[in-house]
């Protein structure tokens, strides 16, 4: 009589279920219960009031609970602003309403030249783009992918991802309230390269006190960002490098030297920044160029690291409290004409 190693067990009514698929489905059950138990964490995460959610959120990544009511550090304010946002922040957060003022602002030229932002990212969509190009959306951050050369992408694996990022709703990451009012949209862009072929450094001004026409400015240079080696450096306007860190980049061994074309860098944050108390200006500025990236009012979500702590309360001391400041009369509206 032959014989077999496939033992058969007896599973739901009646059927016969073979030893394989039983020791398979006891290895998988552990990470189909913590996946279960992640989805009711998410879920409960999602039901607590604002406040508490980011008073939780700051103790897990600050290391201290926020005062809300009276803030002191920078994060705190943040938190402030993320609670209670300026009537502008959504249509200069979104990526792609923001255009039209900072063309205004800086001039057509300093704008990413946009390629498609359409309804829907079709294969027609993806047959008519360049070689190489951005694909980003509009509503969150750190939506970017980076296509060198589109042989090598299908366009299945682009529309999967662009469907992924519009079904997030960025909101529920860090309660920032004003991206609530963000329609999600997937836009593409022009790729920027230097003279030597590589993605250009992202430069991130904190600019403190733009309405005044001086404002205090702190530049966070993030290199080879979507390589393996990426840095963050913090330099002051007048290109002196800090000792300190912001989130998780590391500083380089060696500081950059000083851009050729840094007065340019600092004279197009201050006209972006005029308008407001506190904003992060991005900016690029491949080969003496400059290209605007995004501006930031509620950066790291006020819950933003800082090595060392101490520059938390240093620069909440550039920040004016979002409750009891005066509010500034609104810029010009990106929708309207110049």
């Amino acid at each position: 009589m032959t014989t077999t190693n496939s033992v058969q067990f007896t599973g739901e009514a009646g059927t016969s279920v073979p030893q394989q698929e039983v020791r398979i489905a006891e290895r998988t059950a552990p990470a189909r219960r913590q996946s279960t138990l992640r989805k009711v964490r998410e879920a409960a995460k999602s039901l607590l009031p604002a406040p508490l959610f980011l008073a939780l959120l700051h103790h897990k990544e600050i290391g201290r609970y926020p005062n809300l009511f009276n803030p002191t550090t920078f994060n705190e304010k943040i938190l402030q602003k993320s609670l209670r946002p300026d009537p502008w922040f959504a249509e200069l957060t979104d990526k792609l309403t923001v255009r039209e003022y900072v063309a205004r602002k800086l001039g057509e030229r300093h704008v990413i030249p946009l390629l498609a932002a359409p309804d829907v990212f079709t294969r027609e969509v993806f047959d008519a783009l360049p070689n190489s190009f951005v694909m980003k959306a509009n509503h969150g951050s750190s939506y970017v992918e980076v296509v060198r050369d589109k042989s090598a992408r299908s366009f299945e694996q682009l529309r999967e991802l662009a469907d992924y990022w519009l079904t997030l709703d960025f909101y529920k990451i860090a309660r920032e309230k004003h991206y609530r009012q963000i329609k999600p949209r997937i836009f593409l862009e022009q790729l920027l390269l230097d003279s030597s072929d590589q993605i250009p450094a992202d430069y991130k001004l904190h600019c403190f006190g733009g309405r005044s026409g001086r404002p205090l400015i702190y530049i966070l240079v993030i290199s080879d960002r979507f390589g393996a080696n990426t840095r963050g450096d913090i330099y002051d306007a007048a290109w002196n490098h800090l000792d300190m860190a912001i989130g998780a980049y590391k500083p380089s061994p060696t500081p950059a030297p000083r851009p050729e074309n840094l007065d340019a860098i600092l004279a197009a944050a201050r006209k972006l920044s005029e308008d407001f108390d506190y904003v992060r200006v991005d900016l690029y500025a491949p080969d003496n160029e400059l290209f605007f990236g995004e501006l930031t009012f509620t950066p790291g979500a006020g819950v933003l690291p800082f090595t060392p702590d101490r520059v938390d309360y240093e620069w909440g001391k550039l920040v004016p409290d979002a409750f009891l400041s005066a509010r500034p009369p609104l810029p010009t509206p990106a929708s309207s004409t110049a």
